[in-house]
Formats: C-alpha cells, sequence, structure tokens
C-alpha cells in the first residue's frame, strides 16, 4: 500500500483513485507506454493520470519530442578511439 508520501505533490491527485500511478511512478512507466509494452489495464490508468495531471502531459510530451528528435539523427559508426576510450572509462569506473 502506498503511503501519502508517495502521492503525486505536484498535481492534484494526492489522495485520489488510489489505483491510479503517481507522479514518479508515470516517470519511471513511460518508456514502456510510449514502446507499447503495456497492458490494457495500466495503459488506462497511466492515460488518465497523464490526462488529469499537466506536469505528466509535459513529461510525456518532452518523451515523444526527444523520442522523435532522436529517431532522425543518422546512424554513424562510433570511432575506435572513442570506442577504446569509452571501454577503458567504464573499465575503470567502478575503481573511482
Amino acid at each position: 500500500m502506498r503511503s501519502e508520501q508517495d502521492d503525486c505533490t505536484g498535481c492534484s491527485l494526492t489522495g485520489t483513485l488510489r489505483q491510479m500511478p503517481t507522479c514518479r511512478e508515470i516517470t519511471e512507466l513511460v518508456t514502456d507506454f510510449l514502446e507499447g509494452r503495456m497492458g490494457f489495464a495500466d495503459r488506462l490508468r497511466f492515460r488518465m493520470h497523464v490526462g488529469m495531471c499537466m506536469h505528466c502531459r509535459g513529461y510525456l510530451r518532452q518523451m515523444r519530442a526527444t523520442v522523435a528528435t532522436l529517431g532522425r539523427l543518422p546512424d554513424e559508426p562510433l570511432p575506435d578511439a572513442i570506442h577504446n576510450e569509452l571501454v577503458v572509462r567504464f573499465r575503470n569506473w567502478s575503481r573511482t
């Protein structure tokens, strides 16, 4: 069961419709929503929340714009020097 602290702080949904996701949960679920990986009931709850919360509507619009923009970028191979540098940095990352 969620506590009052888990409910939305930026919208008017606090304490209502307990089955609805919180704003925080919306941010975690947005990728699944955009990729069509949600069941009907979850998709409905997601849409209901977004329909009533202007902050989450804005976040969803921002994510859709990001996906659209990145989808237009050309596929370019990563230069070997950059690839090798990234490999070194990732290997050393856990040591710092």
